[in-house]
């Protein structure tokens, strides 16, 4: 029986670890703070900084797991470095997780492998900031190197707005790099995220694009499939997004799962970001998929076969959001929202809710249920 060490315990650690405890794996469930989701369903459970060195690594020598599993960003990735070279197994691998956490050392290496991406320069200070956006031009984009779920970044429209950019980029950091990335803004026809899959013996394997939408620079709703495959064979835009995230993924190496978004701009594919990891827009999968994007992950880190993927059905996701402060609050609207047929709910089981902050999602056939099924819930404080 494996036993995976997951650092980071929310809803998408709470999928892998129900797909690992599906196979017999021992999971135990790290985060910063008590309860956790993955914690809910996990066999144990760890409470701690993971930017902590020596906290880090003393779970890992205690908990003595046969797979260390990043779900988070905010990790203190050189000690994975370190753990690797001592033989313990990070997942897909310590270069990925390190590369992959800092925004700053993707994108640069997207580039040195000649992958097209939107402009971009780095900022460590708020003078600095001025001169990259200089550099950039308006508008732009600001995001912290090191952060989750949109936080802390801005667009940029004139000079005015680089102060009150840089204030946020600050407050929405993880970590303790404060550096920011300035990015060209594209005005693209549409994102996708192509979860793709490395083996440790076999093909990487893809799962068909799915489409999303990003507000705040946050993901609110994905569709799956993205594109419409032609009868005579793959989509272009799917065929090269294919092309582009075999070359990376096959450079960081390793086995497990990876979110590869781009933009599609006329017909280009144009590289964003990469997670190691299952992603967000894809919990589509959960509803779409005979194999979910967990699912698909946990087998491959294991080295178990994965004879193929298939799609037994199109749909789509909407997040359930808080729109409160509150520790204390009462979710309604779920008999409204499960009365419509082929709808599903998941809620993720966090204990406090504020603005903005995801506390479920919705699973249903397309986008317009799901955001019907989405409305009629809500998270209130209680009374």
């Amino acid at each position: 029986m494996s036993k995976l060490l997951l650092l980071g315990s929310g809803e998408l650690g709470k999928e892998i670890c129900i797909s690992a405890k599906r196979l017999g794996c021992t999971v135990v469930a790290c985060d910063s703070y008590p309860d956790a989701p993955a914690m809910q369903v996990a066999d144990s459970n760890y409470v701690f900084d993971m930017l902590d060195s020596d906290k880090l690594k003393h779970v890992i020598t205690v908990t003595n797991p046969d797979y260390i599993v990043p779900e988070i960003e905010a990790i203190r990735t050189e000690e994975l470095l370190a753990q690797e070279l001592l033989g313990k197994v990070v997942v897909p691998n310590a270069k990925a997780v390190n590369l992959t956490m800092n925004r700053d050392k993707i994108r640069d290496h997207a580039s040195s492998l000649g992958l097209k991406t939107a402009k971009y320069n780095y900022a460590t200070t708020e003078l600095e900031l001025e001169k990259a956006v200089g550099g950039i031009g308006f508008p732009c984009i600001v995001k912290p190197v090191m952060s989750s779920s949109g936080k802390g970044q801005s667009m940029i429209h004139d000079e005015k707005e680089i102060q009150n950019a840089w204030i946020t980029a600050v407050k929405g950091m993880r970590g303790d790099r404060q550096k920011v990335i300035v990015e060209q803004f594209i005005e693209f026809d549409y994102e996708i995220t192509l979860l793709t899959i490395r083996q440790h013996n076999g093909p990487t394997l893809f799962c068909q694009s799915i489409g999303h939408v990003q507000q705040g620079g946050d993901y609110r709703w994905s569709w799956q499939p993205a594109h419409i495959v032609p009868k005579t064979g793959a989509h272009p835009i799917e065929q090269e997004a294919r092309r582009v995230a075999k070359i990376i993924t096959d450079d960081l190496g390793g086995a497990g799962l990876f979110g590869v978004e781009f933009f599609v701009l006329n017909g280009e594919v144009i590289f964003s970001e990469l997670s190691p990891r299952p992603h967000d827009t894809g919990m589509v999968t959960l509803y779409t998929q005979a194999q979910n994007e967990f699912d698909l992950h946990v087998r491959a880190l294991l080295g178990l076969p994965i004879p193929s993927i298939k799609l037994i059905r199109p749909g789509a996701s909407h997040v359930i959001l808080a729109e409160h402060d509150a520790d204390d609050f009462k979710i309604s609207g779920l008999n409204e929202a499960l009365a419509e047929p082929d709808v599903d709910v998941r809620i993720f089981g966090k204990h406090q809710a504020r603005p903005n902050r995801r506390m479920g999602v919705i699973l249903a056939p397309n986008v317009d249920k799901a955001k019907q099924a989405a409305r009629k819930i809500k998270i209130k404080p209680s009374i």
